[in-house]
């Protein structure tokens, strides 16, 4: 069996933090099971489907390096579902109700009160058919629900959550097609799965009660079913629902100068007994995926976390990872100089202006003045190669009997405007004798 997995956004606004975790999942067991990964583009509420957020919603993928092996749109899908309507209403499965919205939230408001569920009473299936005509003459057109089969408990083995059961009693007939004519996404996503051979479908628990709906629906088309599992919702850092889960997205990460792998290798572990780690390529996440690692408990996305683990990746890139992001003229020597004090990529041209100038030094007071001045007079006379940063302060200490923090700060200061930074020893070469010279005084 190959393994389809599949990703199926509406793209009715941009993806944020939570859709990305079910995303990389997907793909991430697709890729482990050498199977395919497809995005499918749940579009079927064509006035609130817009094609920016279609763009949109496959340049974050590719920016995440989540590539997908086939692309799908169900508003292409229509006939199909049509076929399949009709097909499921010979065969009984499908009815029409007449109630309106105003109608349901009233019966729902009294079953609440009474303490008991508000499930679906199924009373269009009594509606005799002078009833059905005033209905008509009143100018209502009947939406359609899916009738779940009531004497067959719903059972299903879990990837992460284990064992399920459902007693499809306790259950409303689901809402599949409006009365407009529109299509709600319980239907069209389950002939979508048949139809591509989906063969696992992972997604977030509070699909649990739409799968054991759609399992029946599978049933009802005589498909095999798929293997499910849903994964525990992300919470905010303070252990709650956090409503900026919600605004958090690949737009947001890329301003604040964050990584790709950074977020993958949060998110891909995150919920799991996995060890949370820098990664700077795929391929362990990859290897290591497994639905026996994931808990039950809500996982905790933390920014502070996510922020740490991009200053460790940025940590570990080497020269041709990023020579094409970085400022002009910086080479590798550059490059290894600035990387451990970099926190994300955005920082590296503003480390680099040390090196290039103009740079803006505080006055030193008349003490370390004279310090400066015999600095730049030993440095006249040196050799300037790569070890000019110990020859220098070698020197110094020797000249002026002055060392730790009182023989290194001034130079410092005096040579890139700042009281920390990059190691000098590495930096000081890049400068170069002349520009030292002039810093120097």
């Amino acid at each position: 069996m190959t393994v389809i997995t599949r990703f199926a956004p509406s793209p009715t606004g941009n993806l944020h933090v939570g859709n990305i975790r079910a995303a990389l999942h997907n793909w991430l067991w697709a890729r482990k099971s050498g199977g395919k990964f497809l995005l499918r583009l749940d579009d079927t509420d064509l006035e609130r489907s817009r094609a920016e957020y279609a763009n949109a919603i496959k340049a974050d993928l590719s920016w995440l390096g989540l590539h997908w092996d086939a692309e799908e749109k169900q508003s292409d899908r229509f006939a199909l579902y049509e076929s399949r309507f009709e097909q499921l209403k010979a065969s009984g499965h499908v009815y029409p109700a007449y109630e309106t919205s105003q109608e349901l939230e009233l019966r729902r408001k009294v079953l609440l009160g009474r303490g008991l569920p508000p499930v679906y009473d199924r009373a269009a299936l009594s509606l005799t058919s002078d009833q059905i005509a005033a209905h008509e003459a009143e100018g209502r057109k009947p939406h359609w629900r899916f009738r779940l089969d009531h004497n067959q408990p719903i059972l299903w083995t879990d990837l992460i959550r284990g064992e399920q059961r459902f007693d499809p009693k306790l259950l409303s007939d689901p809402v599949i097609r409006r009365a407009d004519g529109s299509w709600l996404y319980m239907l069209p996503s389950v002939i979508d799965d048949v139809d591509m051979g989906i063969t696992h479908v992972l997604r977030g628990e509070d699909h649990v009660s739409n799968t054991a709906a759609q399992i029946q629906m599978f049933t009802a088309l005589g498909a095999q079913l798929p293997s499910f599992a849903h994964e525990a919702l992300l919470t905010g850092s303070e252990g709650k629902l956090s409503k900026r889960l919600g605004s958090l997205g690949v737009a947001h990460f890329r301003e604040i100068g964050l990584e790709p792998m950074a977020v993958l290798s949060l998110l891909a572990r995150l919920g799991t007994s996995m060890p949370i780690e820098p990664f700077a390529k795929v391929d362990p996440l990859i290897e290591s995926f497994d639905f026996a690692h994931f808990g039950r408990a809500p996982a905790r996305f933390d920014e502070a976390e996510l922020a740490t683990l991009n200053q460790k990746i940025v940590h570990l890139l080497p020269y041709e990872a990023v020579s094409a992001r970085l400022p002009a003229g910086m080479d590798e020597a550059g490059w290894n100089a600035i990387r451990p004090n970099l926190e994300n990529m955005s920082q590296a041209a503003d480390w680099w202006r040390i090196v290039t100038g103009p740079v803006e030094a505080p006055a030193p007071d008349e003490d370390d003045r004279a310090f400066l001045a015999t600095a730049r007079e030993i440095l006249l006379g040196l050799d300037f190669g790569p070890d000019i940063w110990p020859a220098l302060t070698g020197a110094l200490k020797e000249r002026t009997g002055r060392k730790g923090k009182m023989l290194f700060l001034p130079l410092r200061r005096a040579l890139t405007g700042l009281d920390h930074g990059p190691d000098m020893a590495q930096l000081l070469p890049l400068i170069g004798k002349e520009e030292a010279l002039r810093r120097l005084g």
